[in-house]
């Protein structure tokens, strides 16, 4: 059984070594193992990648979840082989529902085998369509739309989710809460190619050289390394020379961003893929 352990807390020493003994004297053999300490905010972060026997997991988690306490470390003990059938899925959005409406009916329709366990919004603008398909939602949004990062933490933690998806939530995720869900489970919808067009106007800036063909990227997001590298999907369309922005944004947003996140989403699900050593590469039996 392939496990995940995320380790992330105020820097001090001795922090890994509890971990990585317990870890090694239950058997474990680490596959990977990577370690975070910045100085300047006085933060430690861990991600271990094992494998153990299946009938250790729940004392494992138990064990780490004691050693998070003593420490002051905020410990997560995952594996996507735990619900592999049927993973629980947050969707976190912005403005834009055409994405997260494509997920909730792909997985109505039968097409990504997933549970959409609860809605993320730092805006309402996406409250109706959660309520529409019964699925829970809340709001970490301040005044202005500012992100309560803390929160969504929180909220991910008490839903028990699997997989974090971002379907055009328009917020930067800060590398405490990519480190917490590290490991392939945080998933993000880019509105453009990777990595020609990484900013916030790719259809802008791939029509201002002349770009015929347009596209949207789903990604893994990884700590210290969101450059959208881990790519799980690509959609593209073409259009004829001339034809308006407006109507290249339009086709991106509502219909070939859509597509991009579930395909890319039920890729992930159904375990064709996964993020080893920050690459994207054919999933292997852990059996």
């Amino acid at each position: 059984m392939l496990v995940v352990i995320t380790a992330v807390g105020p820097d001090n020493v001795g922090l890994a070594d509890p971990i990585i003994h317990y870890v090694t004297g239950l058997g474990a053999n680490i596959a990977e193992i990577q370690m975070y300490d910045h100085d300047e905010e006085a933060v430690f972060a861990m991600f271990l990648r094992v494998h153990i026997d299946a009938d250790l997991y729940n004392s494992l988690r138990t064990a780490l979840t004691e050693i998070g306490r003593l420490k002051k470390l905020s410990i997560r003990v995952w594996s996507a082989d735990v619900r592999r059938d049927c993973p629980r899925i947050a969707i976190c959005t912005t403005y834009r529902p055409e994405p997260a409406q494509a997920v909730l009916e792909a997985i109505a329709a039968g097409d990504i085998h997933a549970i959409p366990a609860v809605m993320i919004g730092n805006r309402d603008n996406c409250k109706g369509l959660a309520e529409s398909h019964g699925v829970d939602w809340q709001n970490i949004g301040g005044e202005k739309g500012e992100a309560n990062d803390e929160r969504m933490i929180e909220i991910l933690d008490e839903y028990d989710v699997d997989y974090v998806l971002l379907a055009r939530y328009m917020r930067v995720l800060p590398a405490t809460s990519c480190w917490k869900y590290a490991g392939g489970r945080i998933i993000n919808l880019h509105h453009g190619l990777l990595p020609s067009f990484p900013g916030i106007r790719p259809y802008h800036d791939a029509n201002e050289v002349r770009m015929l063909t347009f596209g949207a990227t789903c990604h893994f997001i990884v700590p210290e390394l969101d450059a959208g590298n881990q790519i799980i999907h690509q959609e593209t369309f073409s259009v004829e020379p001339g034809t308006k922005i407006e109507e290249i944004v339009r086709i991106g947003q509502e219909v070939n961003e859509p597509t991009c996140l579930v395909e890319g989403l039920r890729r992930v699900v159904a375990g064709e893929v996964e993020l080893h050593f920050h690459r994207v590469v054919p999933r292997k039996s852990h059996d």
